[in-house]
């Protein structure tokens, strides 16, 4: 992809997604990695002095943003405070494509939204998986009509515990495992489904696995969906350390007229009242989240991904975290 100028751009702490922004900038050429910032120093010069010796390595994001002459910021880092540092980036007038969740409160979410409101700013988040070529594919079979109206979705991800960092630990740093991994899977139901969410109540505990802190290790919520139909989701940390990928995830669309899936170990998969059960293999090409983000703002082509995405799957995922502390319904 060939952009119109060149982008200076800074990664903004080394948690999560970051691979997201590292990897495509070989096929990016206008794009300039100048400056990365993590308070971890040892682990930047670990990380960059070797391989990316002329990015400039600060542990202040304060420091970098008044020193640096920047057109993009990319935010990981833990999830406490990561509202904060797209506000301050924001606040220099830079595009921000950040890691989720953007915020881990509604009013941080009001003061992002209330950030980016004049138009000028671009915003996007690291929501990777709606990329993929198998979630493209069950997005395409509901476009097409094949299983008509979707009433149900059943979803899942379940991951192996692992060793977690402190920051994910602690309730206040981390913010819960449905903001954590839930969004994904919230995002790829509205998104292959066509469907919007109207209310949830969700369920979440840590069983066993002291280690994990205040880290929940089950959750499940329960959707209801703008035609009367339902979604449910279940995640856990409990994939045995014997498993042969690190993650198990599945999503299942069931229509009037048929039904589609993806899981890993069987693929995509349709049946239809029309054709017996058989594996799609023509699945369209992977896309890149970081990608989508630079075309938005440099092109000017819609995105993929587009701001109300963005806000929205935020509400929805404020909303089912909401729901577990508070043990009650909360409309979306």
């Amino acid at each position: 992809m060939r952009l119109p100028r060149k982008v200076r751009l800074a990664l903004i702490g080394l948690e999560g997604h970051t691979g997201e922004i590292l990897q495509p900038l070989a096929r990016l050429p206008e794009v300039e990695l100048v400056a990365v910032c993590d308070p971890d120093g040892t682990r930047l010069e670990r990380t960059f002095a070797a391989r990316r010796p002329e990015v400039r390595r600060y542990t202040d994001i304060e420091r970098l943003l008044e020193t640096e002459s920047l057109d993009v910021a990319a935010v990981c880092g833990p999830n406490g405070g990561r509202a904060e540092r797209i506000l301050a980036c924001l606040g220099r007038g830079l595009h921000v494509i950040a890691e989720k969740p953007i915020a881990l409160t509604r009013g941080e979410l009001a003061r992002i939204r209330a950030a980016v409101a004049g138009g000028k700013l671009h915003l996007s988040m690291l929501l990777p998986m709606r990329f993929a070529s198998p979630y493209l594919a069950l997005r395409r079979i509901v476009e097409s009509g094949q299983i008509g109206e979707v009433v149900q979705i059943a979803s899942q991800k379940s991951y192996k515990a692992g060793e977690r960092p402190e920051w994910m630990r602690r309730r206040a740093t981390y913010g819960g495992t449905i903001p954590w991994i839930g969004i994904h899977m919230i995002d790829l139901m509205r998104f292959t489904s066509g469907r919007e969410f109207r209310e949830v109540f969700s369920l979440k505990a840590r069983i066993g696995f002291p280690q994990l802190g205040e880290m929940e290790n089950v959750t499940g919520s329960l959707f209801a969906l703008d035609n009367g139909g339902i979604a449910v989701l279940r995640m856990d940390y409990l994939r045995p350390e014997t498993a042969p990928t690190h993650g198990d995830d599945r999503l299942r669309l069931a229509g009037l007229e048929g039904i589609a899936e993806y899981q890993a170990a069987t693929g995509v998969t349709l049946v239809t009242g029309k054709r017996e059960p058989h594996a799609v293999t023509d699945l369209p090409p992977p896309g890149s989240v970081f990608v989508d983000f630079l075309e938005a703002v440099y092109l000017g082509k819609p995105a993929a991904l587009s701001m109300d995405d963005v806000f929205r799957v935020s509400e929805i995922t404020l909303a089912a975290e909401e729901a577990a502390v508070e043990h009650r319904i909360v409309k979306i």
